[in-house]
């Protein structure tokens, strides 16, 4: 329902543009799950039933229906046509991240599950925090599944590069596979959320100077959580 520019704009704003490259860590200890297209198609971050997902009544469910600012995103859709759309798109990420969740529990008997994401330096209309400014690095955290440890060991290790780092602001949680979702304590996860404007032109959306530096401390700082979180869960390997 937008114009070409409309929407060029709020895929800028929506987009965690170079994540998978900020967060390409050795393939040796961690198994990267991408989801390929925009969340503006599907957000496989919220819950898939809309009466669990708090966003979804401002309309940015696991389907959105409007904008960041509030405005209609798509024509209304029947409960066939959003069913379609999350069985082709939202399904099959969870299944991989299910399949690689439970590759990690067989092989070592614990799983950690890094939510990895970037967020812009300006609250958003649609985000609840609308607190300023913004912190450098946002950890999320789950009350079930993330150690205490594991949340102080990551604040700790981007704050020792001299960012400032909150936890659970302005965004909360980690993602969860459901199988597993409050029932199974061997599944820790994290949320690790960058903001752009180290690394990025929120305006143009290319990389700056610092997408490099900010690269290689985010690869530091979560190889030597992985590192520590397997010293803590040393499981059959």
């Amino acid at each position: 329902m937008l114009s070409d520019l409309a929407l060029k704009g709020e895929l800028l704003r929506l987009t965690d543009r170079y994540t998978d490259e900020l967060f390409d860590l050795d393939p040796a200890i961690a198994v990267p799950v991408v989801f390929g297209v925009s969340r503006l198609v599907a957000d496989p971050e919220r819950f898939a039933d809309d009466a669990l997902e708090p966003m979804a009544a401002r309309g940015m469910g696991a389907v959105y229906m409007t904008t960041t600012d509030g405005a209609l995103l798509r024509a209304p859709l029947t409960p066939s046509q959003r069913a379609e759309l999350l069985a082709r798109f939202y399904m099959p990420h969870h299944a991989a991240l299910e399949a690689a969740t439970e590759a990690a529990l067989d092989a070592t008997g614990s799983c950690l599950v890094l939510d990895a994401h970037s967020f812009p330096s300006d609250p958003l209309p649609c985000d609840m925090n609308q607190d300023r400014p913004r912190p450098e690095v946002c950890i999320g955290t789950d009350p079930f599944h993330t150690p205490a440890q594991l949340a102080s060991d990551a604040a700790a290790g981007f704050a020792a590069h001299g960012l400032d780092v909150a936890v659970n602001r302005p965004y909360t949680g980690a993602m969860v596979p459901a199988r597993w979702y409050q029932r199974d304590h061997r599944v820790s996860a994290l949320m690790v959320e960058i903001n752009r404007r180290l690394y990025m032109d929120e305006a143009t959306g290319d990389k700056t100077a610092g997408f490099a530096r900010t690269m290689a401390l985010v690869r530091s700082v979560l190889t030597d959580l992985i590192e520590e979180h397997a010293q803590r869960h040393p499981g059959p390997w």
